[in-house]
């Protein structure tokens, strides 16, 4: 089997090439090829292939078996043939500053803390990343401005191929034992590293790396990744987001947050003087309530707390049944059951209720709450059958 001869790691980049077709076999939709050259990157590394049009057919995908590159394409192409193949540059940028982005800052990490990186994907949107140590969010702004201060300096990206015995006097991250010859991407003062993934020429095309979230992970954590490009379009959907929050609150720029804090303290006092309303309200539906008799209502718009509340108050008056109700947005039907009879248990009559109305939820002896599919007329008179001596 003849391998591909790869022109996706020249520097420049090579936007356009031309190659004749070993091989062409449909796969599905699409079609499968091969050619004795190409720019296109093959997915690997945790980098996304390339794209772009081989002969006029779009490229779907590009992948690497047995040393041979394999194009999938939108259409076939004669094998022998010439072809031209025009590589998407703009995309490719994108992918090179995700992954040199990702290099300077792992190295960082690891020089700083030890830490290895078990894990790398490029995403749609954002990279992530994964550390074998767990990194305080100090640490990780530590990292993250000195992984910039390295881009800033503008230092070449040097990728050369080194034999086994070669490798034997170098310092280089790895996941995994080598044996070679292995591509070793360097950024000095930054990272050595075995990688077979693109890079730009120096660091100053990264732009930026942005550490825009992370979560723990396994024994580490997990990092979010932004760089260059990305950054901006993150930087551009934050200040957008951001304007329309200043729009709706009337802030002027640099007074967001206390625009926030001050809506927020509004609102609690408006939720505050809603639920001082709602018990009053249910202060003076219990009014009717008898002594001893089952209560049983249905109320618009009452959450699970309004329900439990209602509950409360018609408890207050009766130590029967005490039933709420309030339509939910899907069609069905809110429900809390209260009784403060003694030795009342009202599990099993939730258990009915559920079962009679395609309903679930469930609670303690005195009180239980859930949801339900049903009338209010038809569960009210499922209700008071059940509750008959």
């Amino acid at each position: 089997m003849t391998q591909t001869e790869a022109l996706y790691y020249i520097q420049p980049p090579v936007g356009e090439f031309t190659a004749r077709v070993l091989s062409c076999t449909q796969e599905g939709e699409a079609w499968a090829v091969t050619l004795d050259r190409t720019a296109f990157y093959p997915e690997g590394g945790g980098q996304p292939a390339d794209r772009g049009t081989l002969g006029g057919a779009d490229v779907l995908d590009v992948h690497e078996k047995g040393g041979q590159v394999v194009h999938r394409l939108s259409a076939p192409l004669a094998v022998g043939e010439t072809v031209t193949g025009q590589v998407d540059l703009a995309r490719r940028l994108e992918m090179s500053q995700q992954h040199t982005g990702e290099h300077i800052l792992s190295g960082t990490l690891h020089a700083m803390f030890g830490a290895e990186n078990v894990g790398f994907h490029i995403g749609q949107d954002y990279l992530t990343m994964d550390t074998s140590v767990p990194i305080s969010d100090e640490g990780l702004a530590e990292a993250e401005a000195r992984a910039n201060r390295v881009i800033w300096q503008d230092v070449p990206v040097d990728a050369v191929w080194h034999t086994k015995e070669e490798l034997a006097d170098l310092t280089y991250r790895s996941k995994k034992e080598l044996e070679g010859p292995v591509r070793i991407v360097t950024v000095p003062g930054a990272d050595c590293c075995a990688c077979c993934g693109t890079h730009v020429e120096r660091t100053g095309q990264v732009g930026m790396v942005k550490i825009i979230d992370w979560q723990n992970y396994k024994s580490g954590v997990r990092l979010f990744v932004v760089c260059g490009v990305r950054a901006l379009r993150y930087f551009e959907a934050q200040r957008a987001e951001a304007a329309a929050i200043r729009a709706t609150l009337s802030a002027k720029a640099g007074q967001l947050a206390e625009a926030v804090q001050r809506q927020s303290g509004e609102l609690e006092a408006a939720r505050y003087r809603s639920v001082q309303a709602e018990n009053e309200l249910f202060a003076v539906l219990s009014e009717g309530v008898q002594p001893g008799e089952a209560a049983i209502l249905l109320r618009p718009n009452l959450g699970p707390d309004g329900l439990r509340r209602l509950c409360a108050a018609l408890s207050e008056r009766t130590d029967g049944l005490c039933a709420a109700f309030s339509p939910t947005e899907n069609g069905g039907l809110a429900y809390a059951l209260a009784c403060t009879a003694p030795g009342a248990d009202l599990r099993g009559l939730c258990k009915q209720l559920n079962q009679a109305f395609a309903g679930r939820g469930g609670g303690k002896p005195g009180f239980v709450q859930g949801s339900l599919t049903g009338e209010f007329d038809a569960v009210q008179a499922f209700l008071r059958d059940a509750i008959q001596p």
